[in-house]
């Protein structure tokens, strides 16, 4: 949705394939979106995350696949300063911005496999919820909540064991044994 660079996707697609050992099945759709203008804020200078998930819903069929749009905007919730992502939990439909994942953005120099690694985290995240999973205690999971950019630093692109547990939990219920 909006400007992303190849590299970024190519970079989700295989995070979140090996994230969630084979069960999510990445690929990318035929259509590029523009980001709806309806979103933007402009007392803010920042897209509110929660339209573009409407708009997202009313755009796509209402049964199928998880999707995961992926922006160069920058995004926030109202009472929140921004967020790096959004999604459904459980649900359908999340996005994420890579607009201050960028090292760029704090005043560093480009770091491009820094960049990559917060992009596909984000994303792992964000496709947790869509599963179900909430934020996670252990700082250290992908599933912990990022406050800052530093958080998102700290925690790995894994899930941590508990997680985990409760994805299976979760994927069973839903009749999708974890592979």
């Amino acid at each position: 949705m909006g400007r992303v660079e190849p590299e970024v996707l190519e970079a989700i697609e295989e995070g979140l394939e090996k994230a969630y050992r084979g069960l999510v099945r990445a690929f990318r759709s035929k259509r590029a979106l523009e980001v709806p203008k309806v979103a933007y804020e402009p007392r803010r200078y920042q897209y509110n995350s929660s339209v573009i998930l409407d708009f997202l819903r009313r755009s796509f069929a209402p049964e199928g696949d998880k999707v995961l749009a992926i922006t160069h905007v920058d995004l926030f919730v109202p009472r929140l300063n921004f967020v790096f992502g959004q999604a459904e939990c459980p649900g359908r439909f999340a996005i994420i911005s890579t607009c201050r994942l960028r090292p760029e953005f704090y005043g560093n120099p480009p770091d491009e496999a820094l960049f990559l690694e917060r992009c596909v985290k984000e994303a792992v995240h964000e496709i947790g919820h869509t599963l179900g999973l909430r934020h996670c205690s252990n700082r250290r999971c992908v599933m912990a909540f990022s406050n800052s950019i530093w958080d998102t630093d700290f925690k790995s692109a894994e899930l941590c064991e508990a997680c985990l547990r409760e994805l299976t939990r979760y994927l069973r219920v839903h009749g999708k044994p974890l592979p």
